[in-house]
């Protein structure tokens, strides 16, 4: 017998399915709006405030003095100087070591076993990292002491200058370990775009080595594909403020340093000058980006000729195992710098030369007060929540990619990545005066907003390409048996995703918790969370005390990436297939 309610039951899920459609439209919209205006309205509040006017200061009229007087510091050339050789020499040795080791040992038998050992690096946080390494290149850090006193004959620290050296050594050599991971795993993304075997195994058939064959097939077509990446990574070793706090030297500093130090003088007109230099440092950025699309322009000029020269290239083959044995003393050093953190954090007594703590105790974690576990809270809650509101965005996003049949075009992907590219001190001063302006400055809702600037692109970027090679028949075959869209989504697309989303949201915690800046600019002073307290201490003199924050800054993304992989093995342990959809 027919169901009576069936006639009106259709029309009543037509409607529901029309409203969840005329909501999934606004997905990009708000997106937008979250996103992009932020850091859009903050570059214009910074050009204003670099013009000279900004009535809440004193000053409604426009002028250059914010000009003169940036480019009448003394230590301003300085730090250009400075600025530029470590951002473009940790860039370029980063990108230099991805492309050697990808040509030289794509082929060998470690290679997996190296991509499982580099990727959990990218987990680590810049200050965490920074932090680390400064303890263990310093005088008086582990290095030393491990070589003294029968190697060195030092039974005190030298007078050397490892660390805050003047030509920012330490700095580029933090750069380079924290970013050959990420460009690694790009271009290892990348690969899967342009059918690598075939390619491969087309050169080879000719004659070609492995490394000339990757070179000359492979790296032609996957570089585009990178080269935003490397624009992110270049911007981000030009405008780093974290790290150089810690590895940088003060005088002169580089040009970001300067710039924060105007932004907190206690002379409230300095922010003028400071607004001028943002701008400033934005100009470097864009100019760097010119000079590296030069040194394109030139590599494929050279490159034409090289390829028709027709160089089989065997001699590169023997360059596999120092390149191995220089990306895996990158790695020694990363993972040195945080074993070094964790027993820091334990130790009593450490009297140089000795090369372990004479005692270990459990004071230095329970004697902090209620500072760590007001951190560790703030870290975490503002973690959450700007993740699960990216997760939210993200999905409603790439939904509205399906169902509407819309493709991301390559205006949209600059748009992604416009938080990385733009130096985040160039526009978050401008955002901090949006906010003050709204009466959202020191608000839990400016801390989340603010960090929801930097962790969007990173979940987009991790989630899209698996949500996008979902196979179309689970969806199709859902909706033949009567299902609508939404049920689909929820039943269908988000338990076989699980894993992906998991791991894009480990992603966007492990970004949200490595932010300094958004966390002092929006928060007004009023939030604390485990990078500010480690930075903050990390100028004092007890290495204990910073120890124990920084350790517990890098065991939180550890713990989200560990959650990510446990719960879909534990959710999924009968049903296997789930796990690789």
């Amino acid at each position: 017998m027919a169901d009576p309610l069936r006639p009106l039951a259709a029309p009543r899920r037509q409607r529901r399915n029309a409203r969840g459609f005329s909501l999934l439209r606004l997905a990009p919209a708000l997106t937008l709006l979250l996103f992009a205006a932020p850091i859009l309205a903050g570059l214009g509040f910074t050009l204003l405030l670099a013009a000279g006017y900004l009535p809440a200061l004193g000053s409604d009229r426009f002028s250059a003095d914010p000009w003169r007087s940036l480019l009448a510091s003394p230590e301003l050339w300085p730090a250009l100087r400075l600025t530029l050789t470590s951002g473009l020499g940790a860039t370029m040795l980063s990108f230099l070591m991805v492309v050697a080791v990808m040509a030289c040992c794509h082929n060998r038998r470690g290679f997996r076993l190296l991509r499982r050992a580099i990727s959990p690096l990218l987990a680590v946080p810049h200050a965490a990292l920074a932090i680390g390494l400064a303890f263990l290149l310093a005088p008086s850090g582990w290095i030393a002491r491990l070589l003294s006193p029968w190697l060195t004959g030092w039974e005190v620290p030298p007078d050397l200058a490892l660390v805050r050296d003047p030509d920012a050594l330490a700095l580029t050599l933090a750069l380079v370990i924290k970013e050959t991971p990420f460009l690694f795993l790009m271009t290892l993304a990348a690969l899967h775009q342009v059918n690598a075997r075939e390619r491969l195994s087309a050169a080879l058939s000719l004659g070609y080595s492995p490394p000339y064959a990757w070179l000359k097939t492979v790296m032609p077509a996957i570089y585009a594909q990178i080269r935003l990446p490397i624009f992110a990574v270049l911007a981000f070793s030009l405008s780093v403020v974290d790290m150089a706090l810690v590895l940088a030297p003060t005088t002169p500093p580089p040009l970001a340093i300067l710039i924060f130090r105007w932004f907190n003088h206690p002379d409230l007109t300095a922010r003028f000058q400071a607004a001028a230099g943002s701008l400033l440092l934005c100009a470097l950025v864009l100019g760097a980006f010119v000079i590296w699309w030069l040194l394109e322009r030139a590599v494929i000029g050279l490159g034409r000729h090289w390829l028709f020269r027709g160089g089989r290239g065997g001699w590169m083959s023997g360059l596999a195992p120092p390149l191995t044995g220089l990306l895996g003393l990158l790695w020694g050093l990363a993972v040195a710098s945080l074993a070094g953190l964790l027993l820091w954090s334990f130790a009593r007594r450490w009297r140089f030369p000795a090369a372990v703590p004479g005692d270990l105790t459990l004071a230095n974690w329970f004697g902090r007060g209620s500072d760590l576990p007001w951190a560790f809270s703030t870290t975490v809650i503002c973690g959450l929540a700007a993740t699960l509101i990216a997760l939210a965005l993200v999905l409603s996003c790439l939904e509205y990619e399906q169902r509407f049949g819309r493709q991301p075009t390559t205006r949209a992907l600059w748009l992604l990545y416009l938080p990385l590219l733009v130096p985040q001190i160039g526009f978050l001063f401008g955002v901090q005066v949006l906010l003050l302006s709204l009466g959202l400055s020191g608000s839990w809702s400016a801390l989340i907003w603010s960090h929801l600037l930097f962790v969007l692109p990173y979940v987009f970027l991790s989630l899209a390409d698996p949500y996008r090679a979902l196979d179309e028949r689970y969806a199709r075959s859902a909706l033949c048996l009567g299902a609508g869209p939404g049920r689909v989504f929820l039943r269908i697309k988000l338990p076989l995703l699980l894993k992906p989303i998991l791991v894009a949201a480990a992603v966007g915690f492990a970004v949200s918790v490595a932010q300094y800046l958004p966390t002092l600019f929006a928060g007004g002073g009023r939030f604390t969370t485990l990078t500010t307290e480690a930075v903050a201490l990390s100028a004092g003199g007890n290495r204990r005390s910073v120890a124990v924050f920084a350790v517990l800054q890098s065991l939180l993304p550890f713990a989200g990436f560990l959650a990510a992989g446990l719960v879909p093995a534990l959710l999924f342990r009968k049903r296997r297939g789930m796990l690789r959809p």
